[in-house]
């Protein structure tokens, strides 16, 4: 994905302000080299916020002409507006070693014994992982099978197919749940027995 980018030459949180209110956003670059501060449109980062690749790949950053590869590392919102306060860019090169939370891309399920046949839930306990790599060796995101999965059974961090390259972190916990079968709730109708007839019978007769 690429974006365009403006330099920012006025500083401080009073010109911070008066670049929101232009629509703008201001932001800054760091990493291989000097901190560089920079100015979006806002409309157009917004929007590409919402894109998953914007936050897991790899970006083109285009300033003064010159395109530059960066990662987004940060952004800050509007307590209540839907408003992008500041955002964070790292440049990375082809030894840049990250740290960086990819998504996790479900499939299969539906596929799945413990779905078509026993009925289960499907329960996506993670749904990101943190890894470390290279930065252009970045995966936007890590699959995860789930047509073998049965009933009374879960797939674990281990059982995920990454590239040699990618160190999953898993910050000291042996091999979590990624996901889970879990099975249909079954609900037991009670029903309340009707009265006996002689019981009926003796009632009348007291009366």
């Amino acid at each position: 994905m690429k974006f365009v980018a403006f330099e920012r030459k006025l500083q401080g949180t009073g010109a911070s302000r008066r670049l929101r209110i232009a629509g703008k956003v201001p932001g800054i670059v760091y990493g291989a080299g000097e901190p560089a501060t920079i100015e979006l449109d806002h409309n157009a980062l917004y929007h590409a916020l919402k894109k998953e690749a914007f936050h897991s790949s790899i970006l083109e950053m285009e300033l003064n002409g010159t395109v530059t590869k960066v990662l987004l590392r940060d952004f800050q919102m509007h307590p209540y507006k839907p408003q992008v306060q500041h955002i964070d860019f790292q440049r990375v090169d082809a030894t840049t070693k990250i740290s960086k939370k990819v998504p996790l891309h479900f499939v299969g399920e539906a596929e799945s014994p413990a779905v078509k046949t026993d009925k289960c839930t499907v329960n996506h306990v993670i749904t990101q992982l943190e890894i470390n790599c290279l930065a252009e060796q970045l995966p936007e995101f890590i699959e995860v099978d789930l047509s073998k999965l049965t009933l009374g059974h879960s797939v674990h961090v281990n059982d995920l197919v990454v590239a040699s390259h990618v160190k999953i972190v898993t910050h000291g916990k042996p091999n979590p749940v990624v996901a889970t079968a879990v099975a249909p709730v079954v609900e037991e109708i009670v029903v309340a027995a009707a009265p006996a007839a002689d019981d009926k019978k003796g009632k009348k007769g007291k009366k």
